[in-house]
């Protein structure tokens, strides 16, 4: 007799988050990905699911999902926290205070347990929701590649939305080299496209805090070799090994040169990062995380009272 599917339905915005989704049937998990965003009707979600009655439903951004909504469903409920945060101590920024507002619409009673991208940020969002674990954001099985040779020069890729301190980063490199620059819109098929047709790809922070970004472990998975700024976390990569590091425009422009001069240089930092990838690998990731919830919530009991 074969085992019964655990069914899962991943919730949330398809331009952002479709890639960190599981795709296809692993372990004995079967996959269903919903498109939600912030701002638009409850309804139909909750139709969706009412329909598909999945076992198990995790939600990227628990802050869209509109309070109440998930009352009525029998699902393991699962928030995927995605953005930074203000850390205790750490940098102030006006666009982390304006996360934090968006988190501070959650409605807890959703969410069985709820999962951080980051490790640092855990206690400022326990002002809100507990955290039951924390781990990177993981990638889609379709965008890992092969570490392919780098064309000469090297392909840049950068995948961010612009603001005043990339822009800043990037002004020198895009002044001297050829590089792609996607604002955003990309997943599936075309995100994949534009990861096959790139060599070596970019990680600058939206602005001057540190954060740990999921095109990290995306690029990682494509082959490519990563040139980011400080990482923080840096969930288990290490620096001149995985990864290679910038902080100013200066040393990015630098070492852009460098590869240019050099096309082959730092190979063995490029299969290094692709190795490590594998620890992102949604088919891997998936299975042991909601076996984890379900076994957690039958032993501790739900948020709601159901165990």
């Amino acid at each position: 007799m074969s085992q019964r599917r655990t069914s899962v339905a991943f919730v949330g915005q398809s331009v952002f988050f479709r890639q960190c989704a599981l795709e296809q049937p692993a372990g004995d998990l079967e996959p269903t990905f919903l498109d939600h965003r912030a701002g638009v009707a409850a309804e139909p979600l909750l139709a969706q699911l009412e329909a598909l009655d999945p076992d198990v439903v995790l939600v990227f951004r628990p802050e869209i999902i509109k309070a109440g909504l998930f009352e009525s469903l029998r699902a393991i409920t699962i928030g995927y926290l995605t953005e930074p945060l203000p850390r205790r101590n750490g940098v102030k920024h006006v666009d982390l205070h304006q996360r934090l507002w968006w988190l501070e619409q959650v409605d807890a009673a959703n969410f069985d347990r709820i999962v951080s991208f980051d490790p640092l940020i855990v206690e400022t969002a326990e002002d809100v929701v507990p955290v039951w674990r924390s781990l990177p954001l993981p990638v889609g099985d379709s965008l890992f590649m092969d570490v392919r040779e780098r064309a000469v020069p090297p392909r840049l890729l950068f995948v961010g939305r612009s603001t005043e301190h990339r822009e800043e980063l990037l002004a020198r490199v895009k002044r001297a080299h050829p590089i792609v620059h996607i604002g955003h819109g990309l997943f599936g098929a075309e995100l994949a496209r534009v990861l096959l047709a790139a060599d070596v790809q970019l990680n600058l922070h939206n602005n001057r805090y540190p954060s740990f970004e999921n095109r990290v472990c995306i690029a990682l998975a494509a082959g490519h070799l990563v040139i980011s700024e400080p990482l923080s976390p840096s969930h288990g990569l290490t620096v001149g090994v995985d990864y290679l590091e910038v902080d100013t425009p200066e040393s990015l422009a630098s070492l852009v040169d460098q590869l240019v001069e050099d096309p082959g240089a730092y190979v063995d930092v490029q299969v290094a990062g692709r190795r490590q990838a594998e620890r992102f690998r949604a088919s891997s990731v998936y299975p042991q995380l909601v076996d984890d919830v379900l076994a957690d919530v039958a032993l501790h009991g739900g948020r709601r009272g159901r165990g």
